[in-house]
């Protein structure tokens, strides 16, 4: 079940793995089995959505691919790079995640310094850093704002901002917690024209089923810390009676037709 199919042409019989979870299983200090032997491969420059009823683990499964948590059973790797201790610098360079509230992406006093954060840490040239992070904010139309203090954005532009601390980094992996939270309609179109124009492996938790089907190939489905269903999206989302016996409804636009 956890093997992805080619999403080219149905000939090719090599796909190239870039996210490979293994017999994960994570448990909670008070006893709370979050993830119960997790096996799935995410094919390089794919995307991917996550959805489930909260409680499913998701955020949990998420916060173990840039290695905030460590696998407690099982492995995980990005590319042929294992989600361990002694890897984190690295996996935090081949990852980016976008968390689901911007403000805990965002903390410095003006947004280019928030943008500038990540490249300075890479070490690299000022030089390097004032072109990586110019090209970065006019790519999301926040140049104007970079003199701006985060807390006097909108919410909208709170998100793109923190998008850009991801962008920056220049991540082969970018994995985005419930990225719609708090959008309004303009926004929203702006972030899937964004996230479908990107050229690397995306994975994508949200509650928001819609924007799921408007950006990934394949969708993944858990209930109860396990995969329930993973398969291509345009097959996972009309599946009426699958969605509902996972605490789930059709996206509204395929209700409308």
């Amino acid at each position: 079940m956890g093997s992805l199919l080619p999403l080219a042409s149905p000939d090719l019989l090599i796909v190239t793995i870039m996210l490979s979870i293994q017999g994960l299983s994570f448990s909670y200090p008070d006893g709370t089995r979050a993830l119960d032997n997790i096996t799935l491969a995410i094919a390089a420059g794919s995307s991917t959505g996550i959805v489930g009823a909260n409680g499913a683990g998701k955020s949990t499964l998420v916060n173990h691919l840039n290695g905030y948590y460590l696998a407690q059973e099982g492995s995980i790797s990005i590319g042929n790079t294992k989600i361990c201790k002694k890897n984190i610098d690295h996996i935090h360079k081949l990852v980016g995640l976008l968390f689901q509230n911007p403000d805990d992406q965002l903390f410095t006093a003006r947004v280019y310094d928030d943008i500038a954060f990540g490249p300075e840490n890479l070490g690299l040239t000022p030089a390097e850093i004032s072109t990586r992070v110019e090209e970065t904010l006019r790519e999301l139309n926040l140049w104007e704002m970079r003199n701006k203090p985060p807390s006097h954005l909108s919410q909208g532009e709170k998100r793109f901002a923190a998008f850009a601390t991801l962008l920056v980094m220049k991540p082969e992996v970018i994995v985005m917690d419930e990225p719609t939270a708090d959008l309004d309609p303009k926004n929203r179109r702006k972030l899937i024209n964004l996230v479908n124009g990107l050229d690397r492996t995306k994975i994508i938790v949200s509650h928001d089923l819609d924007f799921i089907n408007d950006t990934c190939q394949r969708v993944c489905i858990m209930n109860k810390g396990r995969i329930a269903a993973n398969g291509p999206a345009k097959d996972i989302l009309c599946n009426r009676e699958l969605l509902e016996s996972n605490n789930l409804e059709l996206p509204l636009r395929l209700q409308r037709s």
